[in-house]
C-alpha cells in the first residue's frame, strides 16, 4: 500500500487534491486553501483524482459524493486499495446515514453543502496537524511501548506480542489513545473528539462499532481476558496489566 509521508518545506508545499465537479464550489474552495499557504489541485471526476493520487503525492483530498462520474464512497474504497491519505467528504446529503456511512468507511471529515470555505480549510488544518504536517510539533520517539504492545508512531502500526496489528486509521487512534491512558474510562463523547475530526454527538454510535472491531482484532492475537472494559452508562477503558 502506498502511502505519502513527508515534511513539508519551502520547496515542497502541503498540496491537497480537491475531486468537485461544481465550478462555483471549486472556486471558493481553492481560493480559501490558497489563502492558508496550502497548494490545491482541482479535478472534477473521480478517475482523474485516481490518477493523482497514484503520479503525485497529497496530504488530504477532499472528495464531493456525487461526481459525474463515480459515487464518492465507491471513490473512497478504491483509493484505500492503494493509498491512506486523509479524506474529507463534500456533500449535498445531510442524512444521518450517509454521514454514518462517511466516518464508517474511515473518512476523517464530512461536511455538508452549504458550508463555509474557511471552515473546510481549517479543517483540513486539524487533519494536517495530526497527521504530522508543516505545524511544528514536540519532538517524539518514532517507537512507544507498553506490556506487550509496540507502537510504531511513524508508521503509525502497533505490534502486539510481536504480530502486527491490522488496523484502520481510527482503530489506531482509538487503541493509542487507551495504551496512552491505562485505566481511564473515556465517554463515547470523549473519543469522538479525540479520535475524529469533527465529532457529531448524534454520530457516537460509530464509537461503538469500531470498538467491536478493535476487540476482534485485539484478541485474534491474545490469549486472557478482553482488554477493553465496558462501563455501562460511562463509556470504554483499557484494563492494566491484560
Amino acid at each position: 500500500m502506498i502511502t505519502h509521508a513527508f515534511a513539508s518545506t519551502p520547496l515542497s508545499p502541503i498540496r491537497i487534491l480537491v475531486v468537485e465537479d461544481e465550478p462555483a464550489i471549486a472556486e471558493s474552495v481553492l481560493y480559501a486553501l490558497r489563502t492558508e499557504g496550502l497548494a490545491p489541485t482541482h479535478v472534477t471526476l473521480g478517475h482523474l483524482a485516481l490518477e493523482e493520487l497514484r503520479r503525485e503525492a497529497y496530504r488530504v483530498a477532499i472528495l464531493d459524493v456525487g461526481l459525474p462520474d463515480c459515487n464518492g464512497f465507491d471513490l473512497f474504497r478504491n483509493i484505500r486499495q492503494f493509498s491512506e491519505i486523509p479524506v474529507i467528504f463534500l456533500t449535498a446529503r445531510s442524512d444521518e446515514v450517509d454521514r454514518v456511512l462517511g466516518l464508517e468507511i474511515g473518512a476523517d471529515d464530512y461536511v455538508t453543502k452549504p458550508f463555509s470555505p474557511r471552515e473546510l480549510a481549517a479543517r483540513v488544518r486539524v487533519i494536517l496537524r495530526r497527521s504530522g504536517g508543516s505545524i511544528a510539533q514536540a519532538p517524539r520517539s518514532d517507537e512507544q511501548k507498553w506490556a506487550g504492545f509496540r507502537v510504531d508512531v511513524d508508521k503509525q502500526r502497533i505490534y502486539c506480542e510481536g504480530h502486527a496489528l491490522e488496523l484502520t486509521r481510527y482503530e489506531y487512534r482509538l487503541l493509542k489513545t487507551f495504551l496512552e491512558n491505562p485505566e481511564r474510562i473515556f465517554s463515547r463523547d470523549d473519543l469522538m473528539r479525540r479520535i475524529w475530526t469533527a465529532p457529531d454527538h448524534s454520530l457516537v454510535r460509530t464509537v461503538d462499532s469500531h470498538i467491536k472491531t478493535l476487540r476482534a482484532k485485539v484478541r485474534s492475537v491474545t490469549t486472557g481476558p478482553d482488554p477493553i472494559q465496558t462501563h455501562r452508562g460511562q463509556g470504554y477503558s483499557w484494563k492494566l496489566g491484560s
